[in-house]
């Protein structure tokens, strides 16, 4: 037995199930989407056993994408938890077979509460199908699972209905990086989108040199200070350029004779590239990516403040 083909045979049952969604599709998806985007309420999702694993899922995507959501365990509902459903919110009941009993037993108190019900299930003609305000049909033909048993393609095919209802949210509200960094400030591009360069520049000890100061001090700079390169000022604290240790190589092979005459106005690039204090990390990477550099000069105003170089940047 070819443990390689049976991971491909997995692949190719969940794939044709989840193409074979779109045939399910019916307007009580757009009518859903509708009612979730006009609601001044959350999204509740709710579901047993691995339909409640993936609601959690479901749940979490919603929340972070710019639709308030939160799972809620259905048995846990049914002994207390209905008082964190308000009149405002839409409900989603996740039921593969749409017969679970633990998740049916919320219908009474959604309906006498007017709660707007979307159900995702296998059965359009199933109980929870026809108690619904929406029906999403997630019915496969064939589990991946050999003995038919274990939830695998219909576990699948209701994640996938669950991130096309998320991905349709997000573009009728026009939801953009920067929205999502607002749920992500923990995350790689929260920490970009939101942190400013300043917050994480070097400041201290920059490397700093006149533009007569010889290549042995230049050297000694570049070399000390571990940024590589050295920032050429003038006395006046104006900036006249930048000095890379990419420079210091090329001149030597360029004027090995020369070199150890050198000044720093002779090496320097007379055009660094440089970034507002207040610019956020996600401008900063843009540039160093644009000019091909690994390192921005900081300035507040006209002054000179810091260095920012891309493993500063967390990417």
């Amino acid at each position: 037995m070819n443990i390689s083909n049976i991971a491909k045979e997995v692949f190719a049952i969940e794939s044709q199930e989840i193409a074979n969604l779109a045939q399910h599709l019916s307007q009580d998806f757009e009518w859903a989407v509708e009612d979730i985007l006009k609601s001044k309420g959350k999204l509740i999702v709710s579901g047993m056993g691995k339909s409640g694993i993936i609601g959690k899922k479901i749940a979490a995507t919603m929340a972070s994408t710019g639709t308030p959501s939160f799972f809620l365990h259905p048995g846990e509902a049914y002994h207390g938890d209905l008082g964190m459903i308000e009149k405002g919110d839409i409900v989603l009941l996740i039921s593969n077979s749409g017969e679970t009993d633990e998740v049916l037993k919320l219908i009474p108190f959604l309906k006498v509460q007017g709660n707007v019900i979307i159900a995702m299930s296998g059965n359009p003609h199933s109980t929870l199908a026809k108690n619904s305000t929406y029906h999403l049909n997630i019915s496969v033909s064939q589990e991946a699972c050999p003995l038919q048993l274990a939830p695998t393609s219909s576990t699948t095919a209701t994640l996938v209905m669950g991130d096309a209802l998320a991905v349709a949210l997000m573009r009728l509200r026009d939801f953009q990086e920067q929205d999502f960094a607002q749920f992500h400030p923990g995350g790689s591009l929260g920490r970009r989108l939101l942190t400013k360069v300043g917050d994480v520049m070097q400041k201290e000890a920059l490397p700093l040199v006149l533009g007569r100061d010889n290549i042995k001090k230049i050297i000694q700079v570049v070399s000390s200070s571990k940024m590589g390169l050295a920032i050429v000022m003038e006395a006046s604290d104006r900036i006249l350029g930048v000095i890379t240790d990419g420079d210091i190589r090329r001149a030597m092979e360029r004027s090995e004779e020369q070199f150890f005459g050198l000044i720093a106005s002779e090496l320097m690039s007379t055009n660094p590239k440089i970034i507002d204090v207040d610019a956020k990390l996600m401008e900063a990477q843009t540039m160093m990516s644009e000019h091909k550099v690994n390192s921005l000069l900081v300035k507040r105003g006209e002054k000179l403040v810091g260095i920012v170089q891309i493993y500063d940047l967390g990417i």
